[in-house]
């Protein structure tokens, strides 16, 4: 089998992203606060806005799309600091470590962005998602906020998951 190949997409790959982005939307209606239904819809121009807000990683083996994931800003209050969100893996390539390769890409990113942390919403009551964080590295922080999208696996909270992006003498760390 290939390697996993992470690339980030530009403005210009507003299609390719969309295709994506709408797949992981039908396949995981619960994973995302948007729907299908709103974002098929969109024209060119709304994507291309997208693109442009954040960064978009695009997971691949041979050519073929298998996740994606973005990097964007944390918030005004945290400038050291970006956010991971919108991480989705095909199901054919859950478990191969394909979340793990968009992560990995997503924290050199935001440290070659000049970002000292990097946040990941997890539900507080999703173990999965929990354990998948902290065995990259992540900690719980005292931050917490209601869940945008409610299932069973989540919970009704989710909490800021920080991973430091510099190594112990202030360099980047290696991921």
């Amino acid at each position: 089998m290939s390697e996993i190949e992470v690339r980030p997409l530009g403005v210009e790959d507003w299609e390719l992203y969309r295709s994506v982005r709408l797949t992981a939307l039908q396949e995981s209606p619960d994973a995302f606060v948007a729907s299908f239904d709103e974002e098929e819809s969109e024209p060119e121009d709304f994507w291309r806005a997208r693109m442009a807000r954040s960064v978009r990683l695009l997971a691949e083996r041979d050519g073929r799309p298998l996740g994606i994931a973005s990097v964007g800003s944390a918030s005004e209050d945290q400038p050291d600091a970006a956010q991971l969100f919108g991480l989705w893996v095909s199901p054919e390539a859950r478990g191969s470590g394909v979340a793990t390769e968009l992560v990995r890409a997503g924290a050199r990113t935001a440290a070659e962005a000049g970002k000292r942390h990097l946040l990941y919403w997890v539900g507080t009551d999703n173990g999965r998602a929990v354990a998948f964080a902290s065995g990259f590295g992540f900690r719980p922080t005292a931050e917490r906020r209601p869940m945008r999208v409610r299932s069973e696996d989540d919970g009704e909270e989710e909490v800021a998951m920080t991973l430091p992006l510099l190594g112990d003498r202030g360099g980047v760390a290696q991921f």
